[in-house]
Order: C-alpha cells, then structure tokens, then sequence
C-alpha cells in the first residue's frame, strides 16, 4: 500500500490529534488583491478584482465579495463586469506582491527548511523537525497565520495533513483566513463526503465522465478496482484511486531556485500579422527578462505561449546550453518558438505570453533537464555579450531611479508611436 505520510516519531503525553499530521499546504487569500487592500483600505467589503482595465483582460485576483457574483480567477474582464457591472477593477503593480511573497516565504523558512514553494503565494512544508520546537503541526499551523499577518498584514489559510494532496484539499475547504486539520486516522472519514473533482487530476471533463459512471463523491472513487480504472482512464486511472483512499507518496521537496517568471499581455484587438506580434514579443522578452534580473536569477530555458479566438493555448520551448539574463537574447530565442507556433496553427492571436524556465542562481551549474513541455527543443545559444550584460544593467539603474521612464529597443517604440497614431 501507497504511504500515507505516518511519522515514526512517537506521539508525546501532550501531542493533540494532529501530531502525525506534518504536512501543511499554506495559500494566501486573494493574493494580489489582499496586498492591494493594504493601501487601499476604502476598498474593503466591496466587489473588486486586480486586473487589466480593459474588456479583454482577466481577472488576475477576485475578492470573496466579488466572487458570491461568480466572478473568477482568470475569467475575461467582459464577462466579470457582465455579471457585476459597478466592480471595481485595481491595475496590477506585480512588484509589491514580489516584495509580500518573500516576506511570507522567510516566515516559513523560520518555522522549518523543508518549504517548497509552489507559487508566489502558496507552499507546502514539512513540520516533523519542527514539533519538538514549536509544537504540534496544528499549532504550528496557528503560529504561522499569526507570524504571516504580523509581518505582512496579509491574510492566509493552512491545511494540515498527512500528506500533499489531502492538506491542499484541508486548505482549499477552509478559505478564507481559515485553519483546516485533518488528522491522519481520520483522512478517509474527511475525504469521504466531498465531491470528486476535489482530487488532483480531477478537471472538467474527467469529471464529467466520473458523473455519468455514478461516481460523485471521493469515498465512491475510492472504492473502485484501480485495475478497472487503468483499463478505462490509463495510468491516471490507480492514482485518482489512491487518493481518494488518502494514499499520496510525494514529499515535501526544497526548491532553492524560482520555477519560472512570465510576462502575457491580452491584445483589446485580435491580431493577425506576425511582424506585429513579434514587436509584442520583444516587448515581452525584455519586460520577462527584467523581472528576472530582479530576483538575481538567470534562465536555462525559454517558452512562448499563444492565444487564438478559439480560447485554444499552445506553448513551445526551449533549453539553453548557457543561461541567459538579456532581454535582446530572449527575444532573438523567442521570435523562432512563435513562428513555429503560428505555422503549427494559424489563428488571429488575442494573448501572447513570454516565460523564463529553470531559474537558477547565477553561479549554479546547471544541467539541461528533460522538459516538461512534449515539443521541447534544445537551442544553442551563444554567449551573451558583456555588451548586453552592461546595457541590461544600465536598464535596470535607471528603472530603479525613475519606474515610469520608458526605456525600451529604438524599434519596439516606434510601433508603439505607430499604434498610438492608428488607434487616433
């Protein structure tokens, strides 16, 4: 049988239920609008998003009050004002969530090494080493809302568990500002009850056909023969059994490097020329890059997204054999993911996204890694230049000194002088 996460350590005399439950899933509540509020405080109790003001934009972070009208994380901007029209929308202002989701990350790095970060503003961690110091894991978890608020003014909620799957399910259920425990030999007798699309792995359309086979709720999954199940589903099928039961082997695993950092823009008109949407990725790439440099990291790998009218998303990659910082070399790797992308399928474009793969310290050596993208391609790139290192520096010092100035490639501001006179 799969682990269900048991610690060995013996339960002392005042360990409360919750002792072998040592694994917690940590989110924050409506991140990005959360961090918003605390300098917009008149905007408390109201329906609001963090999002493009724009109708094809999309909702980046929803508020609870918001969200009773069915407005979601990344539904269209149009469709959000359709369902509430008086919403009020809040530009995004990426930095500050940087500076708050480091913040959060050295709270739990405090409590314990063994964090791995998932998102900017979620984490698992293991706390077994932490509960002679600190307690149980639910009073850790208590420790930890109380630390996160104090230092951020932010609030969060933690599911504990025996295991990932089952403290992210604790914490998703417990939102907001909540505390969900689920101690281990209680983990079926939890599960049991709830809604099948619960369990990773679980979206719309497998949901869909667990319904019409009279699966609706997790006990009812986790009676299933796994062997009939990998007939049906493949090798998902044993899986969704095994946590349904509350069966999941992973470990917390330490990431001392940044997954990734990605830049989108979602066009107000669907575009339909490919010069016009390389100039957009140049764009992209040096906005991508300078994200980057900002969090003293540099990329062995590369990706381009697109969006058609069809909602349809596809992504190409790369990896490099050398790691680069440069937004010029970004963009010269990018250019050939994105005609790749509209000769695999032309459709007019409404979002055009960059993203810096396997972030790495600088002196890290690194190996290339299979990817995780079917299409991956290795690229040679040459050596950055110490040209483009100091012109990248240069660019930083002086979007440090002054945020709003406009330095960018001589050619991507003459297409934004280009658009501004089409669009008058």
């Amino acid at each position: 049988m799969v682990s269900t996460g048991r610690s060995t350590t013996p339960r002392p005399e005042w360990a409360d239920s919750s002792w072998d439950s040592t694994i917690l899933h940590i989110d924050m509540d409506a991140f990005f609008l959360s961090v918003e509020l605390l300098d917009h405080p008149e905007l408390r109790g109201i329906p609001a998003v963090v999002g493009g003001n724009s109708g094809r934009s999309v909702v980046t972070s929803p508020s609870y009050e918001a969200r009773k009208y069915g407005i979601r994380s990344a539904m269209p901007m149009s469709q959000a004002l359709a369902l509430y029209p008086r919403l009020t929308i809040i530009e995004p202002t990426r930095d500050k969530y940087s500076h708050a989701s480091k913040k959060v990350m050295g709270v739990l790095h405090d409590i314990t090494p063994s964090v791995e970060q998932l998102s900017i503003d979620e984490a698992f961690i293991d706390v077994s080493g932490a509960r002679r110091r600190l307690g149980t894991p639910a009073q850790i978890a208590a420790l930890i809302k109380q630390r996160v608020r104090a230092v951020t003014g932010l609030p969060s909620t933690v599911g504990v568990a025996a295991n990932k799957s089952v403290a992210k399910i604790a914490s998703d259920h417990s939102k907001p500002d909540g505390l969900g425990v689920v101690p281990i030999e209680l983990t079926q007798e939890y599960l049991a009850p709830l809604p099948v699309n619960v369990i990773w792995g679980v979206g719309p359309k497998l949901h869909q056909r667990l319904m019409n086979a009279d699966i609706h709720t997790v006990g009812e999954l986790a009676k299933q023969d796994p062997r009939r199940m990998q007939r049906w589903l493949g090798a998902i099928g044993p899986q969704l059994v095994a946590l349904a039961s509350g069966e999941d082997p992973r470990t917390v695993e330490p990431r001392h490097d940044s997954k990734s950092v990605s830049v989108e823009h979602t066009f107000e008109r669907d575009i339909v020329d490919n010069q016009v949407l390389e100039k957009y990725l140049l764009d992209l790439s040096y906005e991508c890059s300078r994200r980057m440099r900002q969090e003293g990291l540099v990329a062995w790998g590369l990706s381009v997204k697109v969006k058609d009218t069809e909602l349809s998303t596809r992504t190409k990659s790369l990896s490099l054999q050398s790691s680069a910082t440069s937004g010029a070399v970004f963009f010269k790797q990018a250019v050939p993911l994105l005609q790749m992308l509209m000769q695999q399928r032309w459709h007019p474009v409404r979002l055009l996204g960059v993203r810096a793969d396997r972030l790495a310290e600088p002196a890290v050596q690194h190996e290339v890694q299979e990817s995780l993208f079917e299409d991956d391609t290795i690229f040679e790139q040459p050596d950055a230049s110490q040209d483009w290192i100091s012109t990248d520096q240069i660019l930083d010092d002086v979007a440090k000194k002054f945020p709003s100035a406009a330095i960018k490639p001589a050619t991507l501001l003459q297409h934004e002088r280009q658009q501004r006179m089409s669009d008058g």
